[in-house]
Formats: structure tokens, sequence, C-alpha cells
């Protein structure tokens, strides 16, 4: 997200512990056995131009930092879910976002043997080649070209899909998921970071009145996101089972507005709307940072950027999975129960 000297000074508070860990390279190879020459997906309403985003991509891939505070801790408190689950995934596939992170710090976590890293920018894919330094103990690693919203995936092909902070900027987030259900082998787990709605929040409310101030209105600046009420419809809809969704928010101090928008353009993070201006007048970019250097400002001088990630899990349908009893076969009340474990009297 920033320079090397703003990296340094980033300081991350987080409402939920979590441990950055060390360094992690996996070894590199060819082209993936799982490759299918089809694939669907994608919505016909486009929110997003994704040759944009791919470009933004490409730019992220020489800006990104090798670690970054906020990604690493994402990255690692969504591959702690795999030490709950008690079976091993051989194969797997990571998707856009950062996975450079996840492969990193994956740490021999869910039993991988083969894994598959894939992103919509050449330039990403390219990079993580180029960093690749091959040690004996790592999973056996292809990489691959292609866009998150038509997965060239075999269906029933992987026994584990992890996609850390990037499907939110796909235009059919529901689609992106079903299609990765398919690619999920029975009993497979697909595993998700996005970010929510409440994401810089702080930028969004300046930005709004510096518009009103200085243009006398507004226009889209910001990316629409997902709402944490709607993340468990998502997965339910995408024929997921046992569903699960919870939430961290982090806040991420910079020196000033300018330095969390080089963060932002460092992770490929910021505005690829189809309907959105082009052009940010000077004056109303100074007047944006003013503005959140007033309202949102610290004593030490320094401005933080909320960013809200929503963590999703869900299975694909196994017979061996726990099922919903039938509505009506309870064979006590709740009544019974409260009874039961209410003080008795004396």
């Amino acid at each position: 997200m920033a320079s090397s000297a703003a990296a340094r000074r980033l300081l991350l508070l987080r409402h939920r512990h979590g441990h950055l860990l060390p360094k992690r390279h996996l070894s590199s190879s060819s082209a993936a056995d799982s490759l299918d020459d089809g694939g669907g997906g994608g919505g016909r309403v486009k929110i997003f131009d994704r040759d944009l985003k791919r470009r933004h991509r490409d730019r992220a891939a020489w800006a990104m930092r090798e670690a970054d505070g906020f990604v690493d801790a994402v990255a690692d408190n969504l591959l702690d879910r795999l030490e709950d689950c008690r079976k091993a995934f051989p194969s797997a596939l990571c998707l856009g976002g950062s996975a450079g992170a996840v492969r990193r710090l994956l740490r021999g976590r869910g039993g991988i043997e083969k894994l598959i890293m894939m992103d919509m920018s050449a330039d990403m894919v390219r990079k993580w080649r180029e960093s690749e330094n091959a040690t004996d103990d790592g999973p056996e690693t292809h990489f691959v070209v292609c866009d998150e919203e038509f997965l060239p995936i075999k269906e029933s092909s992987q026994d584990l899909i992890i996609s850390c902070l990037g499907l939110h900027w796909t235009n059919d987030l529901p689609g992106a998921m079903i299609q990765c259900r398919l690619a999920l082998k029975p009993d497979g787990l697909f595993l998700a970071a996005i970010l929510g709605g409440e994401t810089l929040k702080e930028l969004r409310i300046a930005c709004t009145v510096a518009q009103m101030e200085r243009e006398g209105g507004i226009s889209p600046r910001m990316s629409p996101l997902a709402q944490v009420r709607d993340a468990g419809n998502l997965l339910t809809r995408a024929g997921f089972t046992l569903p699960g969704v919870d939430v961290d928010s982090y806040t991420v101090k910079y020196n000033s507005a300018l330095e969390l928008v080089e963060h932002l353009r460092a992770m490929g993070e910021t505005n690829a709307l189809f309907q959105r201006n082009p052009v940010l007048k000077r004056d109303t970019a100074l007047a944006t940072a003013a503005i959140y250097q007033s309202m949102f400002g610290l004593e030490d001088g320094s401005i933080p950027a909320t960013f809200q990630v929503i963590y999703m899990t869900g299975w694909r349908e196994h017979p061996s999975q726990q099922k919903a009893k039938r509505r009506g076969s309870a064979t006590i009340s709740f009544s019974d129960i409260q009874k039961q474990f209410s003080p008795s009297e004396n």
C-alpha cells in the first residue's frame, strides 16, 4: 500500500488477536492439470471495469511490498481456519487478491500438496514466478493467468479454494462463488475474505464533503462493497453447505490521506467503477485530505483508516456432513430446558 518508510510506520490495531507468520516460499511448476477449456460466470450487470482492474493489478504487481502488515494479518487469519479442520486438502486453488501473501504464510497448513496460483494480471503472475524460491518441503505450485469471473477449472477437481481480498471486485459475486463450488470436490472447502461495506468509511465521508463543497454534488469515487448481513445469503445462494461468516475490523494509521491512497494503489484497491469520473480536480483532492485530517486526525498527526473484512467459509455438499433436523422433530421443548438450567428455588 505505502512506501517502505510508510510501511514501517504502519500500525495495525486488531479487534481480534492474530500473529504475523514468517515468510514462506513454495516450489513452482508449469501448467496446471486442472485447467479446462470451458468456463462460465460473470453477471449481465457490469459494475466494475474488469479491464481497468487488470491494469490496477498490473501496477500493484510492482508496487506491492513483499510483506504488508494489513494484508498479512488478513491472509493469516483466513489460513487459521484450516487448523480447525481435521481433514487434509491435497489440491488447492488460490484466487487473485492477496494470493501471494497466502502462499507465503501457508506454512504447511491444510496438508496441501498441489497449489494453483491464479490471477487476472499476467504481471502479477510473473512477479510470483520471479519471487519464487524453491524449497524441498513446499507443495507443487502452478501459476495461471485467468479472470476470476470465468474459472477454467474442471468440475470436482479441487479440495480447497482460497480467495483473499479479491472476489469483491467481481461483477457477479454469487456467480463466481457458484463456479468455485462446482470446482470443488464433494466435501471440499471454500475460504474467502472480502472487504465489507464499512471499509474506508472515513475516506468516504471526507470525499463526499469535499465534493459537495467544491463541486456542488457527488460522483462515484468509492466502490460499493458487500454488507455483513448479505454474506450468509451469498454462501447459501451459491449452494454451499455449513456456511459460516465472521467479521474483523482493522484500523491502519497513515501520515496523510496521500499515503493511504498510495497504499490502496499498491494493493490494487483503487476505484474501478464503470460509472466513475476519471478526473479528480486538484482542489477537491486537497480539500478531501484537509477534511480527512480535520474530522479524523489523531493527536500524533496521523489519520486512521478502517478496513472491514468479511470471512466466509462453505463446503460442497457431501453425505457425511451434518444436516439440520427436520422441522418439528425435536423431542424436548425450550421450556423444559429452561426449567432444567434455571436456579432451583429454596
